[in-house]
């Protein structure tokens, strides 16, 4: 047996409605259709966790705090399972021609999503492995709660105090509840209805550059996952980092303390300085902003490809130039000064080169 403590986060994904859903429909296609909502959330949720055990009707992962550089980004990615899981559970009760019971209940599936920080370790037995440790079985018995009966939420994300701690987020409508279990004692927790989030999600306008409309492109390979690079090019603390003298860019706004379509920052560098408004968000997939740069006024689009089976990532950048006038003369410009200075290849060489240097 090996085992070596571990700090970090602890995250599982329980679906809602299961055991009344298998109580009542036909066990073949029911279990089809738990697989590949399963499915769903295992994708989304290997792409920055851990996958540490499939549980019936749950997922159930983690990541060391080191790996972690934002708690925001873990909160992205639960918000994404959650979409995406919704997509493929409505596009599955929509398309459907069965009329077997099973079929025709899978609207009665939700998910809800529990987020700890503790302790753990890796422990292996017989060549068995798993997480041990207090805080592993606190999360599970979280999914015990009391929070439907308060709220009528049948989705949602339940936090404990010290997991929100970590995160560092100001996050708007949270629901406060105290939970007791035996040995383990009283338990802050702090939830949100996801389902309202899911709303803005779908409702929001998707601002897309396509290929053929921007004036300049730039793609990038780097050996990092897309949830790595993904910090590494939005977040403003990173960002000034790798420009280093050259730049230093600070946070502006944050609609409801979050990052995402709406939120402003800015760049002082050198004798100039250029704002940035959040046009679109999609984490670890895409993100397009408007800048301000005197007169200069563009979008650019950055698209984080996953590559080598999730391990590496192409980022692509385009950009379109919208002021000053004529455009074709801009346009012009822009591929004349970048054809000797590339202020885009030299930032995204700083990061390769930084990433290579190791932790910091």
């Amino acid at each position: 047996m090996t085992s070596l403590t571990k700090h970090g986060y602890l995250v599982l994904a329980d679906i809602s409605g299961y055991t009344s859903y298998l109580s009542r429909v036909e066990l073949e296609h029911a279990q089809e259709i738990l697989a590949d909502l399963l499915g769903v959330v295992v994708e989304h949720f290997k792409q920055v966790l851990t996958i540490s055990k499939l549980e019936g009707d749950a997922v159930f992962a983690n990541i060391d705090e080191a790996q972690m550089a934002s708690g925001e980004r873990l909160l992205e990615l639960i918000e994404n399972t959650y979409f995406t899981f919704r997509r493929r559970r409505d596009a599955c009760q929509n398309q459907t021609t069965c009329t077997c019971r099973a079929c025709q209940a899978i609207q009665s599936l939700d998910l809800k999503f529990f987020v700890h920080y503790g302790d753990f370790m890796d422990q292996t037995i017989s060549g068995i492995h798993e997480l041990v440790g207090s805080d592993v079985n606190l999360i599970h018995r979280l999914t015990k709660n009391h929070i439907r009966e308060a709220t009528g939420w049948r989705a949602y994300i339940l936090f404990t105090q010290k997991a929100l701690e970590h995160i560092n987020l100001a996050i708007n409508a949270l629901h406060a509840q105290t939970e007791t279990y035996e040995h383990l004692g009283d338990v802050a927790t702090l939830s949100m209805d996801i389902h309202p989030r899911y709303d803005e999600m779908t409702a929001a306008v998707k601002v897309i550059i396509p290929p053929q409309d921007a004036d300049y492109t730039l793609v990038f390979d780097f050996v990092a996952p897309p949830f790595v690079m993904w910090d590494w090019v939005t977040d403003v603390r990173r960002r000034s980092q790798a420009l280093g003298e050259h730049g230093q860019w600070s946070i502006v706004a944050r609609p409801g303390g979050r990052s995402g379509a709406g939120a402003r920052n800015h760049c002082a560098h050198g004798k100039g300085e250029m704002d940035e408004i959040v046009l679109d968000w999609h984490p670890f997939e895409y993100a397009t902003s408007m800048k301000i740069d005197g007169k200069v006024q563009y979008q650019d689009m950055y698209i984080f490809h996953s590559t080598n089976s999730g391990q590496n990532t192409r980022v692509e950048l385009r950009m379109k130039i919208l002021k000053p006038p004529p455009l074709w003369l801009s346009r012009q410009m822009v591929k004349i000064q970048f054809f000797f200075t590339n202020p885009y290849l030299d930032w995204f060489k700083t990061i390769k080169q930084l990433m290579e240097a190791g932790p910091n």
